[in-house]
């Protein structure tokens, strides 16, 4: 397995036992890499052994499409590792964010972990009807695991379909508005938090996150977008977008390259809604099953309007620098959106 420290440090007891239960989430981590070790080394008719044995039995998973929501260890296993096992041989987690917090929407009485990366392998075998290319693939995907007395109890597991798509050859989409890469980690490349952090800190990114959210996340500050996102942003700011939207630099090619165009080509957004938003050290990030709902006007993604609103499944994970926000990693299930529309992307795609 990529990115685990060879030994993990203790960390001085400093505080309370209440004030330890809210900031000390070391046990977490530690199943969640002990996870991922067994996970990622399991032979292939031991993946589902494996699952089960970090997971509670109502264990509940949530991907995106064509997964969505799936019970039981046996059945992720069946449907979703296995495959994808099959299909990218020899896979490798490559992780760049790893941290845990306790979750605001339930009283900060839940701890989830939280992982972000790649997974790569040698695309050796069709995967959804996409054709294998023989070369080395990545998967971007970020999850949070919900942690029930020392066992997985939910997971919400998103991934860029398209990304993937994109890289053996195929254009689901028309031509993006921002940049298609396969994404870096973090600048400052401190983003795996294997050990305890200053709690102090987490409370800052969280609190730059909740004002974003409630500044610039519902469109209606009566700013120009620029000023609007200077708020919360820092001017050097990076958006690492979804394949079909891509990543974009700078406050002024983020306005032009992505929020503008989003914030035109919707009507009637809903309000926000979040399953977990946690944060940890600089880092933090939430997602909603969905997230809102919002009607296309038409033009987003060079697609037609309609009257029907759409969900939007997103993970968003966040970088702070001082009292702003730096770096966004985004998540966005836009195959599950466009289907809602009445367009199979993946179908159209490859033909099944």
């Amino acid at each position: 397995m990529q990115n685990r420290p060879t030994k993990r440090r203790q960390w001085p007891p400093q505080r309370t036992e209440k004030e330890n239960k809210l900031t000390n989430f070391q046990q977490e981590k530690n199943l969640i890499l002990d996870f991922y070790d067994k996970l990622d080394t399991a032979s292939f008719d031991s993946i589902p052994d494996a699952i089960r044995e970090y997971t509670t039995q109502d264990y509940l998973w949530q991907g995106f499409h064509p997964f969505d929501e799936i019970r039981g260890a046996g059945t992720v296993a069946e449907r979703f590792w296995l495959p994808l096992r099959h299909s990218l041989t020899r896979l490798q987690r490559r992780m760049d964010i790893f941290m845990a917090g306790k979750n605001m929407f339930d009283g900060f009485e839940t701890t989830w972990v939280c992982s972000m990366g790649h997974l790569m392998g040698l695309f050796d075998a069709p995967w959804l009807g996409i054709a294998p290319t023989g070369k080395m693939i990545f998967l971007r995907y970020c999850e949070f695991h919900k942690i029930v007395d020392g066992k997985i109890a939910e997971t919400a597991m998103y991934f860029d379909i398209p990304h993937l798509m994109m890289q053996a050859g195929l254009n689901p989409f028309p031509p993006q508005t921002a940049a298609h890469l396969v994404q870096p980690g973090p600048t400052p490349h401190d983003g795996l938090m294997f050990d305890k952090q200053d709690p102090d800190e987490g409370k800052k990114t969280l609190e730059a996150i909740n004002f974003m959210v409630s500044d610039l996340g519902q469109w209606q500050s009566g700013l120009p977008l620029e000023e609007e996102l200077a708020r919360s942003w820092h001017d050097d700011m990076i958006w690492w977008g979804p394949a079909g939207i891509g990543a974009t630099y700078t406050i002024e090619r983020y306005a032009k390259q992505h929020s503008g165009p989003f914030r035109a080509g919707f009507r009637d957004r809903s309000g926000t809604g979040h399953v977990c938003r946690m944060a940890e050290g600089n880092y933090g990030g939430f997602f909603g099953w969905p997230n809102f709902t919002a009607i296309p006007t038409g033009g987003f993604m060079g697609m037609p309007g309609s009257d029907k609103p759409g969900e939007f499944r997103v993970i968003d994970i966040y970088r702070r620098d001082g009292d702003k926000l730096a770096e966004n990693w985004v998540f966005i299930d836009l195959l599950h959106f466009w289907k809602q529309q009445g367009v199979d992307i993946l179908a159209r795609t490859t033909g099944t």
